[in-house]
């Protein structure tokens, strides 16, 4: 790990600026979608100077962004917005209401979990996905018998299922580990990613461990989020990953490929956009100094998802890194 130096300090001071208006014209973008990942990026990073202007959009139209911001406004402790979060457990939306329950109960008003709990029972299966998710981030053990019963209903849906198992993994129940387990060694690329992701939650040696044995497989979102995941955990092994994947593109970027014209550009786009917000974002965890050199380029990318992954990189590094004289 080499961030602790001056050097690379001073480097990531300077890429706060850069970051910062990436999130804020992500919070005034017309698109829902990049407006709640800006909302995230905020959140997710404890960056309190967004929250006036996060609040603000618990009233915006969309219920993406709605959900997005009371969530945000938790996790924020942003306290001053209590009397909107009141209002918004009268919201249209049964989602929107709960993310404002969890909000409140971020606040230390553990009374409506009540809320959170009951729409686990709902037939919609968004609705029991996003409950799965709150009450794994309120690591509230009350209601592992609630995300058991999600996780084995037969008629849940998959992600139902795949979301309980990753709640009761951020909870800390470690019997969960057979099922996590056995999504890392799925057929299906995308059980492999999010059983990366829910065993990074549950983390420990066993998890630890697992993880490991992910660095190597076929599919480079996999390999990418392990690495990232593991960074979480305190353990850089996957840096080698990601400087692979970092350096395999700006070779790439240099020489003219020939198209596959069967391909379609939109997919390949998505695909590839995925994979570099994951690489950046595993930079962050990860805060080795080769991987750093990296967040400039992707600061700049044309790619919205991308730039707000890197700006997350640079707020968890700067927050990591020693002060500066």
């Amino acid at each position: 790990m080499f961030i602790g130096s001056y050097c690379f300090a001073a480097d990531v001071k300077n890429l706060i600026p850069t970051a910062e208006k990436i999130v804020s014209d992500g919070l005034k973008s017309p698109d829902a979608r990049i407006k709640s990942n800006a909302i995230e990026a905020a959140s997710s990073t404890g960056q309190v100077q967004f929250a006036p202007k996060i609040a603000d959009l618990l009233k915006d139209s969309a219920v993406l962004v709605r959900f997005a911001s009371a969530l945000a406004i938790g996790d924020l402790q942003y306290k001053t917005s209590g009397r909107t979060l009141r209002n918004l457990l009268n919201d249209p939306d049964l989602n929107v209401r709960i993310a404002a329950a969890y909000a409140l109960c971020k606040f230390g008003e553990r009374q409506y979990l009540s809320v959170i709990q009951a729409s686990a029972n709902q037939d919609d299966s968004d609705i029991k996905t996003h409950a799965a998710m709150l009450l794994g981030k309120l690591k509230s053990t009350e209601s592992l018998p609630i995300l058991y019963k999600l996780k084995d209903d037969p008629n849940s849906d998959k992600n139902v299922s795949i979301y309980a198992a990753e709640a009761i993994a951020r909870i800390g129940d470690e019997k969960i580990y057979p099922k996590l387990w056995a999504m890392l060694i799925s057929a299906y690329a995308d059980d492999r990613y999010m059983g990366v992701c829910a065993m990074g939650a549950l983390g420990g040696t066993k998890g630890t461990n697992a993880l490991l044995t992910m660095l190597e497989d076929e599919i480079p979102e996999v390999r990418l989020s392990a690495a990232e995941q593991l960074g979480s955990l305190g353990d850089p092994s996957g840096t080698m990953v990601v400087l692979e994947y970092l350096t395999n593109i700006e070779q790439k970027d240099k020489k003219t490929e020939p198209k596959d014209e069967k391909a379609d550009p939109k997919d390949e786009k998505r695909t590839t956009d995925t994979r570099d917000a994951i690489a950046a974002m595993a930079i962050g965890q990860i805060g080795d100094a080769r991987l750093i050199e990296y967040l400039p380029k992707l600061l700049k990318s044309d790619s919205p998802s991308v730039r707000l992954a890197a700006s997350k990189s640079v707020f968890i590094i700067a927050a990591k890194s020693p002060k500066l004289p």
